[in-house]
Parts: C-alpha cells; structure tokens; sequence
C-alpha cells in the first residue's frame, strides 16, 4: 500500500474544514510533498502551525490567519487559487460558513495529532483588530478605534494601491480598458452631477477619505466643501492635497464623527462608502441626522456596499471582521432604500455599481502586487497579505453576485422640484 505523505494529509484536513473529499488545489507541504490534482492552483503550506490554527479554528478565520503570519502562501494567481476555494465545500454556500461538523472536526484533529501539529492555539497576526478595550460597539471611541485599525496603516501603502486618484471607494468603468484613475475620476462625476452641484452650493462629504471628492467638487465644480473623517491620518493627507490643489479657501477637512456635525443645513451630501461602518442598529439615527443636515430641495447621495446573497447577519468571527472592517456591517439594498427614504428623502435615483467595483479591485490588487516590496516596507508584510487576501476575495464575491454596491440619490421635499429625467446626471 502507498505510503500516505504529509500533503496528504493536509489534503484531508483542509478537506474537512471545507466539506469536500476533493479539493481543486494542489498542496504543497513542508516537507516538498504534493497532493492534489495536476495543474491545479498550488497552495504551500510552510509549517505545522497552519494546521494547528486550523485545528484551533477550523474555518475561514483560521486560514486567513495562517495566510496573514504566512504559514500558508499561494504560488499561483491569487484569483485563480480563491476562485478555485471558493468553488467548492463550505466556501461555495452563501451566508455565513458552517462550522464543521463534530467527526469533521475529529478528523482534522487526528490529522494534526498523527502530523506532530497539536500544541497551545498560536497567538494571531498583530494585524487582527482588538477594539474590546474602546467601550460599545458604535460608540464614537470604538468607531474612531475601528476607522484607525482600517485607514490609519499609512498613507504611504495606500499610496501604492490606489495611485494618484487617492480614492478608496468602487470607480465608475466606461470600459474594462478605461484604466484605474480615469475610473475614478468618472465616479467622482458622476456623483457631483447627480447632486446637482454648482458654485453657490454647500457641500457635506460624510466619510472624506483623502479629500478626492471634496477636492473635485470645489475645483468643477465651485462647491464649498466640509470634508469629515475619523482617521488622523486621512485628515492630515486631505489637507495637504486641498492646499496643493488650490482650493484650500473652499474646502475644510475636520475629524469629526458624523453624530457630532451641527453646521447649518447643507445644500448637498455625499456618503461614500461609509454607510458600511455605521451598523445596521444605528442607520435610523445615521438617516435621521444626514437629513436633519440637509436643506430643503437638497440632495443626498449615498454610495454603499450591499448584500446580494441574502445574508442578513454580519459574522463577527470572519476574516473580514476580525481583519479588514472591524464592527462593520452591510445591509441588503432593499433594507437600504427603506431606512433612507421617508415622507422628507424622496428617491430619485438608484444605481447598480457591481461589475464595476469587480473591476476597481482587481486594479488595486494588481497595483499591490506591481509594488508588492513597497508596501510591505510602508506597513508590514502580514498587513500586505491582509489586503491581498481581502481585495482579491471581494472581486470574485461581486463578480458571482454575492454582494454588490449601489448609490442611492434621494432628495428633501420643500424646495424646488426634481428633474424630470435622469438624464440630468447621465
């Protein structure tokens, strides 16, 4: 009988924290065996500490940590190898991954046993947040905590991934070959012209990130803006290119938490992508206080991920959470348009931007990898890995439809009337 190899065995203990007897990767272990199918996406697993946080946490969260503190890497295109995992078992479910069952989870402890791979759990990645410290979830400490852990990992990386456009948000694709910042520039646009802006308008930009829009808006469009982050980082940056821009006389960039803005009401608002962060229990308040903020006849835009897969909980225990958007939380479109309109926010528009934000990740992940040393010299290596993993994970999840992203324009009663076509902004 043929001797069974360590990659073997692997093969069986990642067998069972997917749920599959057959796996369309090819394992490569530690000890240079392989298993698995012949021209298939190879996966390496350099130590017997991948196994053991599998055994300790056998699911998506115990591979994106082996993954994060490289005790597993991907040799081959990192689409194709999560296109592949994606495909099959557990990963291929919507909603929430199940957990193995209790003989699953025998097995791979038996795996680990029969591999000299049982011991105490391994600490994870200094990557991973902890916000247990910073009081409630949605409190104004935790939320800034929470924004921290995301945008404040230096300017410098974000740099390399984003490129000169400095916009962290889905670009707007006249065309596959449009190129990254043409992209972006087009959904900036696009956004202004569907608030309708002009020079006599005040403009709130929820959410400011690096100043992208707030500067666009002043120098197309005349606008005089307040820009709001919760990330130092962004802030100091946004100020920098306001100057450089010219437009230091119209824009003001301020940290400040949305719940605390209380200038007098605004002729426009923008929110891009920063509905996500702002928890499904606090969306009425969020409404209530962007309406409160807005003139009336004024417009809001609201530009953000939804579900598509039917999910309607926000695991707090996935990779995503634990790594990428601490204490964020997505809701489904219809959910979405329901809490934003009422008798004073009339819809006028909603806009699928899927296929695009398909599109705009796979550009960063290219521009992360074309400067993959770079990166890892302005922040760390394991927080590389983290938005290789999690950029990379998204396109496939917008291409299959599991998730889309959509900008909702809404308008407050009392004032003048809306267009009568959206051709106005198309």
């Amino acid at each position: 009988m043929t001797k069974r190899t360590v990659a073997d065995r692997l093969a069986e203990a990642l067998g069972a924290v997917l749920g599959t007897t057959e796996l369309p990767l090819r394992l490569r272990a530690w000890d240079g065996s392989l298993a698995g199918p012949p021209g298939a996406p190879v996966l390496a697993v350099n130590s017997r500490r991948a196994l053991r946080r599998l055994a300790w946490s056998p699911g998506q969260l115990g591979l994106g940590r082996a993954y994060v503190a490289g005790d597993i890497d991907i040799e081959d295109d990192v689409f194709a190898t999560f296109a592949a995992l994606r495909s099959v078992g557990r990963l291929a479910e919507t909603g929430p991954m199940a957990p193995p069952t209790l003989r699953e989870r025998l097995g791979l402890v038996g795996t680990a046993l029969r591999l000299g791979a049982i011991g105490r759990e391994p600490a994870p990645p200094v990557e991973e947040a902890d916000l247990g410290s910073h009081g409630r979830r949605h409190s104004r400490t935790r939320d800034a905590a929470a924004i921290s852990h995301h945008y404040d990992v230096g300017n410098d990386f974000y740099e390399l991934v984003l490129g000169p456009s400095m916009v962290y948000s889905c670009a707007v694709w006249e065309s596959p070959d449009t190129g990254l910042d043409a992209a972006q520039e087009a959904k900036l646009d696009l956004v202004c012209r569907k608030l309708g802006l002009s020079p006599d308008m005040r403009l709130l930009d929820v959410g400011c990130g690096w100043g992208s829009m707030a500067i666009h808006a002043a120098q197309r469009y005349g606008a005089t803006v307040v820009g709001i982050t919760l990330s130092e980082e962004q802030a100091r940056m946004a100020r920098k290119r306001v100057a450089e821009a010219g437009v230091a006389d119209l824009v003001d960039i301020r940290v400040q938490d949305y719940r605390a803005v209380d200038d007098e009401p605004f002729d426009a608002i923008s929110s891009i992508g920063m509905a996500e962060h702002v928890g499904r229990a606090q969306m009425p308040a969020y409404v209530a206080q962007l309406r409160s903020l807005l003139r009336p006849g004024g417009r809001l835009l609201n530009h953000a991920i939804n579900w598509n897969d039917g999910t309607t909980t926000w695991d707090p225990d996935t990779f995503i959470a634990r790594y990428v958007f601490p204490d964020g939380e997505l809701l489904g479109l219809g959910e979405t348009v329901g809490l934003l309109e009422s008798r004073d926010l009339e819809v006028l528009d909603v806009e699928a931007l899927r296929q695009h934000y398909a599109l705009t990740l796979r550009a960063w992940v290219q521009r992360l990898e074309e400067n993959w040393d770079a990166a890892v010299a302005a922040t760390s290596e394991g927080r590389a890995r983290v938005w290789r993993l999690y950029m990379a994970a998204c396109a496939l999840a917008f291409e299959a439809g599991d998730m889309g992203v959509n900008q909702v324009l809404l308008q407050k009663t009392g004032g003048e009337q809306p267009p009568l076509r959206r051709t106005a902004w198309t």
